[in-house]
């Protein structure tokens, strides 16, 4: 498991910021799960519980800047 900072990825960062609203209201509205707490630990816990660990033993380089 990794600890310490990740390696930023310009291409992800920006296609994170560019989604739009439109994208996530449709799929609010095809699917009746999606965005809702908890959702992701009751479809794959071992991916959640993954995740978990990996966002809180690593850090990015805009967490240094905040």
């Amino acid at each position: 498991m990794k600890v310490g900072m990740r390696k930023p990825s310009l291409k992800k960062s920006f296609k994170a910021r560019t989604t739009g609203k439109i994208k996530r209201k449709v799929k609010k509205a095809t699917n009746p799960l999606y965005g809702k707490k908890g959702v992701g630990f009751a479809k794959s816990p071992k991916k959640s519980v993954k995740n978990k660990i990996y966002k809180k033993t690593t850090f990015s380089l805009m967490d240094i800047f905040k």
